[in-house]
């Protein structure tokens, strides 16, 4: 539940810097999909767990990749 409630607040940061601010933030946008995906790992029932771990390993290969990307290239990420 807590994953969902981040994802959330983190969606409604991106459409404000997005929207209102003309700022379009990629890293606020991956964070919350991230963070979506590992909320819904915790939604399913015991039964699929394979479904589960599949999804809590997406969440954190997808957020390692948002670290390689600024470490590595940070222009792509903070265009300004």
């Amino acid at each position: 539940m807590i994953q969902f409630t981040i994802s959330l607040f983190l969606l409604v940061f991106y459409v404000y810097y997005g929207i209102l601010l003309d700022v379009p933030s990629l890293n606020l946008l991956i964070m919350a999909v991230g963070f979506a995906l590992a909320g819904a790992a915790e939604f399913l029932p015991t039964e699929r767990r394979r479904t589960a771990g599949v999804l809590r390993v997406s969440a954190i290969l997808l957020l390692i990749g948002l670290l390689a990307l600024i470490v590595f290239a940070p222009e792509i990420l903070f265009r300004g």
